[in-house]
């Protein structure tokens, strides 16, 4: 049979550990297996190490521009191994606190590759070449997904990776870098290596940058990079990448005309797929479309007592969603009423909206929650639009980070809020706020209650809830000027 615990976890990343430590706090016994190290992508090769990266290229890019402010600093420069030495002490200072967390909490971590076995049983085969077997009441998937590749020749060619391969890196520095997929991975990478000095492309098949996001947000977002020297091709398709004497040549169609640019690397970065290789015994019978782990409501497999959740079931590929989706599924297995939920129909809608912030870490931030403008118009639901530009907010004029706007949208009946789309400095704290009203069911007269302090970007947050109240508002004064 194996060691025997309440809860065995295969899967160490946003969805597993969340689900250990809730798990563990509940009074289960916990063990959580993963082939990689604690915090799984997010930690690691994601998340954490890609915003070490932004926050390092950020100020680079203020300093060389702090005249603006008075200041003046010569022959400022950076040194991208160190840059690297601190994206990777990042996630190493994170994945610590987790391994000192599960001490704490008794959860036993296993590194090594797992196998779902009937019978809730889960064969590990470790590093060392021991083989263990772990037999759980209850068996949690949480393994998340890896970057997808496409099938063009070049594909296997020296400096053609993923975006987890680069944030892995610690040496390799591109000049110049083309960049396939105008999602938000492939876009916050640019705008790294963009602030560093890189000579940045972005091939994208769709018509826009950031397909899923509001146009307006992704039109603003575009004409931003593109002042910066980001060279953008919409509906590009890459063809072909070869080898050169120096660097990689990429051929690409653009506006029907066959195009080539000469780069040093290429970063895929188009979307991603459910891990599940080898995950199960060929006689275990569990149900799977398109790759992806079939679950119920409420996350459970066709096989009892065994659930999964985040990437490797589909849906939004976020990592607070996985963590969302572990404590919700915990808590039904410790009969503890759910403290989590992703989405919710408002009084005044027939269908569920979503409540999951969606954030991009660019200059300026971005963040959106609940519908856009375009969703209500698909739906034919009535709205009332209230909308603010940030260049006469009193902290953007103070840190002349004047560009940028915030959409917030409200039932045009019941006054209740539906979604909320930023663009600005801390879009990405400030949007917590509006899916929390969204959650609750507030209508603007109930956001309008608090006060938010001054001068602070977030006052902007009642500019916008203000211009939706306006029986007559003036749309031409919160145009993007």
């Amino acid at each position: 049979m194996g060691k025997q615990y309440d809860l065995v976890i295969i899967g160490a990343g946003p969805g597993g550990y969340v689900a250990a430590k809730k798990a563990a706090k509940l009074g289960m016994s916990v063990a959580i297996i993963d082939k990689g190290d604690v915090g799984g992508t997010c930690v690691n090769r994601g998340c954490i190490p890609t915003k070490a990266l932004i926050y390092s290229a950020t100020l680079y890019r203020d300093m060389v521009d702090c005249e603006k402010f008075g200041l003046y600093a010569k022959d400022v420069g950076f040194d991208l191994q160190k840059i690297y030495e601190y994206k990777s002490l990042s996630a190493e200072t994170m994945r610590k606190d987790l391994e000192h967390e599960f001490a704490g909490l008794g959860i036993i971590s296993v590194r090594g590759t797992a196998t779902v076995q009937n019978d809730r049983r889960v064969r590990v085969a470790r590093e060392d070449g021991m083989t263990e077997y772990f037999t759980g009441k209850y068996i949690l998937i949480a393994t998340g997904a890896k970057a997808r590749m496409i099938d063009i020749p070049g594909m296997d060619l020296p400096g053609v990776m993923t975006s987890e391969e680069l944030l892995l890196s610690n040496e390799s520095r591109y000049p110049r870098l083309l960049i396939l997929g105008g999602g938000v991975i492939g876009i916050e990478l640019a705008t790294v290596f963009n602030a560093l000095g890189g000579k940045v492309t972005i091939v994208e098949v769709s018509d826009r940058l950031l397909p899923n996001m509001d146009k307006e947000f992704s039109d603003t977002l575009e004409e931003i990079l593109t002042k910066r020297g980001i060279r953008i091709y919409k509906e590009s398709i890459l063809e072909e990448v070869a080898k050169k004497e120096e660097g990689l040549k990429c051929r690409y169609v653009y506006q029907g005309k066959n195009r080539e640019t000469e780069v040093d690397a290429v970063l895929v970065s188009v979307g991603r797929t459910a891990n599940t290789e080898g995950l199960f015994d060929p006689d275990v019978p569990i149900r799977m479309e398109n790759g992806r782990i079939v679950v119920d409501d409420f996350f459970a497999t066709n096989i009892p007592g065994i659930y999964a959740v985040g990437d490797v079931v589909g849906g939004i590929q976020l990592a607070h969603v996985a963590s969302a989706q572990a404590t919700y599924v915990v808590e039904r297995m410790n009969d503890v009423p759910p403290s989590v939920i992703v989405e919710m129909v408002p009084s005044c809608l027939f269908v569920p909206i979503s409540i999951v912030p969606s954030c991009l870490y660019t200059d300026p931030e971005i963040a959106s929650v609940g519908i856009t403008e375009e969703e209500a118009q698909r739906k034919g639901v009535p709205i009332r639009c209230g909308r603010y530009v940030m260049d006469v907010n009193g902290q953007s004029i103070i840190s002349k980070e004047e560009q940028g706007f915030i959409k917030i949208l409200f039932a045009a009946d019941s006054d209740v809020i539906l979604g909320a789309q930023l663009m600005c400095p801390r879009a990405t704290d400030m949007i917590g706020e509006l899916a929390t009203a969204i959650a609750n069911g507030l209508t603007s007269s109930q956001l309008m209650y608090a006060m938010r302090a001054h001068p602070t970007y977030n006052e902007a947050i009642s500019c916008a809830v203000e211009n939706s109240r306006d029986s007559k508002p003036d749309r031409s004064a919160y145009l993007l000027r």
